[in-house]
């Protein structure tokens, strides 16, 4: 599942090939996502130029001159720069398709992401819109530190693990990048949050800025794989010190790591390191 780093990734890779440019058309293949397409769409935005493209969460925010498009990878979507002529593959539901005959190829297997346009600019969607509003704070933002984390913890009785994926606390920290948060910090993941000290949330704070930082830099070096027909993105590629590596030894002490479900989700820890 594309993540906050994916994410960031994606839209660096796309956003210069789109800023300033005009929409011709949108054509829909599929219009069952998880929210329908409205059937309105293609006429509202074509003729549309594109201003600016951010990302709040997981969510890319497109803001046209008349409204703004609001964009959710899903489970296994994936945004690409192709040129309108491309072969339509399997699953490539969406083109919008731009004045000089390049387009945004939305490809998306498991249809669970999202395309929707609203009449909002995309700061009044941030305050207004029922996906935007409510969210959290930004773990790369100047906000986000070991005091929020501390203040926010001290009325829950969750895991820890649970408490720093939850959007409304703390945006786009999803199972990998916890883990691996967690693991740098010396944290089970199993702990409960309000007894955690605001000391060690500062380092956990500061472990998911590196962790998160790290992994965009990582997709950073492959963005031109963005503008390629095959449509791959780099981001894959991982350093992952805990994620998916159940019984491998610790990369600090060799003791093997263990796993254990957490809110329904496969949490791999280090038994020693971790407390």
């Amino acid at each position: 599942m594309p993540e906050l780093p994916e994410v960031e990734t994606t839209l660096r890779g796309i956003r210069p090939h789109l800023e300033a440019k005009r929409i011709e058309r949108l054509i829909v293949r599929e219009p069952r996502l998880r929210q329908p397409i409205a059937p309105e769409t293609p006429e509202r935005v074509a003729g549309c130029t594109i201003r600016t493209l951010s990302r709040r969460s997981k969510y890319l925010l497109i803001e046209l001159d008349r409204g703004s498009l609001l964009i959710h990878l899903g489970m296994s979507g994936s945004l690409r720069i192709v040129t309108a002529d491309t072969p339509v593959r399997k699953h490539d539901h969406l083109d919008l398709v731009l004045a000089d005959q390049r387009c945004l190829r939305f490809h998306d297997p498991r249809r669970f992401g999202l395309f929707l346009w609203t009449d909002d600019t995309p700061e009044c969607a941030l305050q207004r819109h029922p996906l935007l509003r409510g969210l959290g704070l930004e773990p790369l933002s100047p906000g986000f530190d070991g005091e929020h984390l501390h203040r926010s913890a001290q009325q829950r009785r969750i895991a820890v693990k649970n408490f720093i994926m939850d959007p409304r606390v703390v945006v786009g920290v999803g199972n990998i990048y916890a883990s691996e948060s967690l693991f740098l910090a010396g944290i089970h993941p199993n702990r409960a949050c309000h007894r955690i000290s605001r000391e060690r949330y500062r380092r956990l704070a500061d472990t998911i800025r590196t962790v998160l930082e790290a992994s965009i830099i990582q997709g950073g070096t492959t963005l031109r794989d963005f503008v390629r027909e095959d449509g791959h993105p780099g981001y894959f590629a991982r350093s992952l010190r805990v994620y998916g590596r159940a019984g491998e030894p610790c990369g600090v002490c060799a003791t093997p790591l263990r796993q254990q479900r957490i809110g329904q989700r496969s949490s791999v820890y280090c038994p020693r390191c971790q407390h």
